[in-house]
């Protein structure tokens, strides 16, 4: 899952919620309608989901909440504790990533928020194709993330970012891996999904993929 930033999430973990809840001025757009994303997330997905960087686990909670099976996948020991804190034992939390995770033979829903981007395009497309085999038709795909119509619009929010003095926000977008709507459209496509994408605020959008 691009455990190269494994020593960002460790920090992060203590201020996480914090941020998804527009104390951050930087990432307030970023976040902005975080509680009904993460309601869209689950409104879409059934079944047993793996998770994929659950983080504190917001939006484990609300899946659990819901009714669905979940396992629970994320690298960084800092997040898998503040999860453990709001979770208890209602789910089990495993050390993983996007490509490490407990392979199981049924999973209707594959789900991930605010983390797609730390792959790059080359894992991305590895990614897919793993899910691709995992998933039987009717299974789902439902990720949550920054992404962007095109290369240039992502050149442009890292200027808005610098223009605007938002100095950490303007590295993430220029550091990590956030990709194109039409390249993901392509690489699901390619791997026997229909996709569709709904934009959640300047930054986010849910792509929705199911198995054909």
């Amino acid at each position: 899952m691009g455990r190269e930033f494994i020593e960002l999430f460790e920090e992060w973990s203590k201020s996480y919620d914090d941020t998804v809840d527009g104390h951050n001025l930087e990432y307030r757009e970023v976040f902005l309608n975080y509680e009904r994303i993460l309601d869209s997330v689950v409104s879409r997905v059934h079944g047993h989901a793996i998770e994929f960087g659950i983080g504190t686990g917001n939006l484990t909670e609300k899946l659990l909440n819901a009714g669905l099976t979940v396992t629970a996948v994320e690298p960084s020991p800092a997040m898998r504790e503040k999860a453990f804190e709001k979770l208890q034992h209602r789910t089990d939390i495993v050390d993983g990533d996007f490509f490490e995770f407990p392979k199981l033979e049924n999973v209707d829903s594959i789900i991930s928020t605010y983390a797609f981007h730390h792959l790059n395009d080359v894992e991305k497309t590895k990614a897919i194709a793993i899910y691709s085999q995992l998933l039987k038709t009717g299974g789902k795909i439902v990720f949550a993330d920054t992404m962007y119509l095109t290369k240039e619009h992502h050149k442009q929010a890292i200027l808005d970012a610098k223009s605007s003095g938002y100095h950490n926000l303007a590295n993430d977008l220029s550091t990590e891996y956030y990709t194109t709507i039409p390249f993901l459209e392509d690489i699901l496509k390619e791997n026997g999904f229909t996709v569709s994408f709904d934009k959640c605020n300047s930054f986010v959008w849910i792509m929705e993929a199911e198995k054909l």
